[in-house]
């Protein structure tokens, strides 16, 4: 892989991360396109590692929040005392809730590797779950906000954001759309959804560069570790400015642009695969 294709990838993976609009199947089309294997394992795990770059974005951006809700959680361990502090409880709340989706990642691993790489599910999965968002979209009341979540939300979004092992559905949009469904308001939804995905995105990257290391290496056929570092840090810098756009965004309007921009990607790919434009893997 060269430079430019991990620069233009990683800013891929930056932008869409955090937007409910899947930025595994949007890696997945855009390496495609651009010729490789999907389905490969050194493609596999450059789209898994370079996440990690958007999920630093957000530990830097949400830094202070993240200081305040570990020591709220750390006192509450050893003090009795500490554990009405709502910090404590969403401490509780954000590791119990990123419990289901490490589960299914090894439970699903080979699955998501390969089968689930195929462009025919990623166009599926875009439409299908554009349906489901736009159910919660309409339905949520938003009455309940940032002090008002609980361990029974996390768990109950943390549930849901599994689906996510299916490219085009969207870690995001799975998180959002629970937390709608539970008639938390959208920014409240958008931030949990960044704390959820530090240990769920840091875990893939764990896993996939302990088991692919070797295999990334161009020496031995693999994208290339250059490649991967690149495509990390650009997807940083641009993670950092979704990041804050999202937040921005979210407060004032509904996910409603997200939903079309998926219908239309998704009908657009659906087209491409069935004239056979493309193939699906």
């Amino acid at each position: 892989m060269n430079i430019f294709e991990a620069v233009l990838l990683g800013a891929v993976e930056g932008f869409t991360e955090f937007l409910p609009i899947s930025s595994t199947g949007h890696l997945t089309i855009v390496e495609k396109l651009l010729g490789y294997q999907i389905d490969a394992p050194d493609i596999t795990a450059f789209t898994a590692i370079i996440q990690s770059g958007a999920v630093f974005a957000t530990l830097i951006f949400l830094r202070t929040d993240i200081v305040r809700i570990i020591g709220a959680w750390v006192k509450g361990v050893f003090s009795s005392a500490q554990r009405s502090n709502a910090d404590y409880r969403f401490g509780w709340a954000v590791i119990l809730g990123s419990i289901p989706i490490g589960i299914a990642g090894l439970l699903f691993q080979d699955a998501i590797e390969t089968t689930l790489r195929s462009l025919w599910f990623v166009a599926g999965a875009l439409i299908v779950y554009s349906f489901v968002m736009w159910f919660a979209d309409h339905a949520a009341t938003e009455v309940r906000h940032a002090e008002d979540v609980t361990w029974k939300d996390t768990l109950i979004i943390g549930i849901v954001q599994c689906l996510a092992v299916i490219p085009g559905v969207s870690r995001s949009g799975s998180t959002m759309t629970a937390g709608l469904l539970r008639d938390l308001d959208r920014v409240t939804v958008t931030k949990l959804s960044f704390f959820l995905s530090i240990p769920a995105l840091f875990g893939a990257t764990i896993l996939q560069t302990y088991e692919n290391y070797d295999g990334i290496s161009s020496a031995n056929g693999g994208v290339g570790w250059t490649a991967t570092i690149t495509a990390t840090i650009v997807s940083f810098i641009v993670g950092w400015f979704a990041v804050s756009w999202l937040l921005k965004f979210v407060a004032k309007h509904s996910y409603s642009i997200f939903i079309g921009y998926r219908l239309v990607l998704g009908s657009l790919l659906l087209v491409l695969l069935a004239t056979g434009t493309i193939d699906a893997k």
